[in-house]
């Protein structure tokens, strides 16, 4: 009996203390909404793994996880805890229910309990020296310094986002969580490429201080527009007013949150009076220019027209001025570039199009005058810049057509004479038709003799035939002739594709100079061409016109090429073929 006692002692024993504890505690259960609370799930095993925290749906972690380890023997019993700790934040008013977490051990999962957290208004922190979040909230300012608080729509301001930071505590592993919106705004960051310490006034209070952010803003529209504040996560060192053995002071961390405040910026609609027609949203001090690089040209020349605005103020949010052109002008589509910098006196630089204009026949050519108007906020006026109308004179080229229609009918008075009307004769005589004989005519022997004849003709252009298609070397530079007339005329036919084009005319240019020199020129350097047609009497201006199509060839299927500019590189080509022609 004693051994089945002492037996069942051992048994409970063991399950007692085989027996696991794991548990949710909080630091408070009721809170306001800008207060936080402390956490902490606790289990009393060693060897207790795999913790998964429950879904803090509701609510903001700003501190943790962190854990700590309790181990203590007392009179001979052991005891053990391990914690795992998070510092939350609730997200909105209400009652919540913070589900278990779950930890692993020998095998099996465990939960812990549920807890209630009740989440009432925002509280006032009491004015408590002692009370850490109190003196994190005396000494940590986060500011939002807007340059223009009432400016017009289109007019640039800036923002810069200030952290102030007291003396008397410390601050480290600081992190954005909510990045300002603004809404309303056109906006452009500026990199803050350093993060500088300096010294600064905050309510009258000496404060260290460093830019966070600065961003360029510009409204899009009237009236009241907000600048979201942003809100940051902070771990704090408070000092406890105690001193360690060394005498330095002992500090508290904690996790701290805060925020700027909201910014409202009232903008003003641009004044209607005084607007002028031709007004495309520019709002800023700007100069205007229209020039070109050419005013004196040859007819399928190209020049360029440039349209620019400079200056400071929106420049990316309105419309360049367009120009008009004669209809006797080939206009392509401009080509937009922007050279703008973004700082926080707003952005400067200058936009501009750039047009590309191809003449086709010659005389004086007016480009009409072109007006740009903006809005000034400074002097709160409008402006208009007027460039006078430029001139463009195509010295060479094409008259331009006649204008007169040639296919025009031109009346002619009716002119009456004698024979203008005859009378029909109605008395006939009859003569009998005289046939020539065909017998013993010139025509009769010649049709006679004619096969006779065309035997010795049918011989000799056999023969001739034959020694042609025994002569393989002369064939070849007859085909190599006839190759460079079909390539000539397949590059006509594929002017405007561009790669297709060059090809054509450099294998043109190849087979004319193997049908002239009896060479594979294909096969050899360009310098070996220009060497062989030097020998051959060549002038060096007709070699280097040569070559120089060669060059164009090769480079031409690289880079941007117009249609005019084709047509010009088959009539070079043309041209030195007829060249070497004389020559060779």
């Amino acid at each position: 009996m004693k051994f089945y006692i002492l037996g069942f002692l051992m048994l409970t024993s063991q399950v007692f203390f085989a027996q696991i504890e794991f548990e949710t505690t909080v630091s408070k259960n009721s809170l306001g909404v800008n207060q936080r609370f402390r956490i902490e799930f606790s289990v009393n095993k060693q060897g207790a793994d795999n913790f998964r925290p429950p879904s803090f749906s509701n609510f903001k972690v700003v501190g943790g996880p962190s854990s700590s380890v309790n181990q203590s023997w007392i009179n001979g019993k052991s005891t053990f805890s391990q914690s795992y700790i998070y510092i939350l934040e609730p997200k909105a008013e209400g009652e919540f229910i913070i589900e278990p977490a779950t930890i692993e051990y020998e095998g099996e999962t465990f939960k812990s309990n549920h807890v209630k957290i009740t989440v009432s208004k925002a509280v006032e922190i009491p004015k408590d020296p002692n009370n850490p979040e109190y003196v994190a909230q005396q000494n940590i300012h986060l500011v939002a310094e807007v340059s223009n608080l009432n400016p017009y729509v289109g007019e640039g301001i800036y923002v810069v986002y200030k952290l102030f930071v007291s003396e008397n505590i410390s601050v480290n592993n600081w992190r954005v969580t909510e990045s300002p919106q603004y809404n309303g705004f056109w906006n452009q960051d500026i990199e803050v490429s350093e993060i500088n310490v300096q010294k600064g006034k905050y309510n009258g209070q000496d404060y260290r201080y460093i830019v966070l952010k600065k961003a360029v803003l510009i409204p899009q529209r009237a009236g009241q527009l907000i600048i979201e504040p942003m809100t940051m996560d902070f771990s704090v060192g408070i000092p406890t007013g105690r001193g360690d053995f060394f005498g330095n002071m002992i500090t508290r961390n904690i996790s701290y949150s805060t925020s700027s405040a909201i910014r409202n910026v009232r903008v003003k609609e641009l004044p209607e009076a005084g607007k002028p027609i031709d007004f495309t949203g520019a709002v800023g001090d700007f100069d205007f220019k229209v020039v070109t690089d050419k005013n004196q040209l040859k007819a399928n020349d190209a020049a360029q027209i440039i349209v620019e605005v400079s200056g400071r103020g929106n420049l990316k949010l309105f419309e360049i001025p367009k120009i008009t052109t004669p209809a006797e002008l080939e206009v392509y589509t401009p080509e937009h570039k922007e050279d703008v910098a973004t700082s926080l006196i707003g952005l400067r630089g200058s936009v501009s199009d750039i047009y590309t204009v191809v003449p086709q026949y010659k005389g004086k050519y007016k480009i009409p005058e072109v007006s740009f108007s903006y809005f000034n906020p400074t002097e709160k006026k409008y402006k208009t810049i007027h460039v006078d109308a430029l001139i463009m004179e195509v010295l060479e080229g094409k008259d331009l057509p006649s204008t007169v229609d040639s296919t025009a009918s031109i009346k002619q008075k009716v002119v009456a004479n004698n024979n203008s009307f005859r009378y029909i004769e109605l008395n006939t005589e009859f003569k009998p038709v005289e046939e020539p004989e065909f017998l013993n005519s010139s025509q009769f022997y010649l049709l006679l003799l004619l096969p006779f004849l065309a035997i010795p003709i049918a011989i000799f252009i056999g023969k001739k035939r034959a020694e042609r298609a025994g002569d393989i070397f002369g064939n070849k530079i007859r085909l190599a002739d006839k190759l460079a007339k079909k390539y000539l005329s397949q590059a006509k036919k594929q002017l405007g594709k561009k790669e297709a084009f060059y090809i054509a005319l450099e294998k043109a240019l190849h087979n004319f100079l193997k049908a002239k020199l009896q060479i594979e020129t294909s096969d050899i350097s360009k310098e070996k061409i220009s060497e062989i047609l030097k020998n051959k009497g060549v002038e060096e201006s007709t070699i280097n016109q040569f070559v120089e199509v060669l060059n164009d060839c090769n480079f031409a299927r690289f880079t941007p090429i117009t249609n005019v500019e084709m047509e010009a590189e088959f009539e070079k080509a043309k041209d030195v073929i007829t060249k070497l022609d004389k020559h060779l």
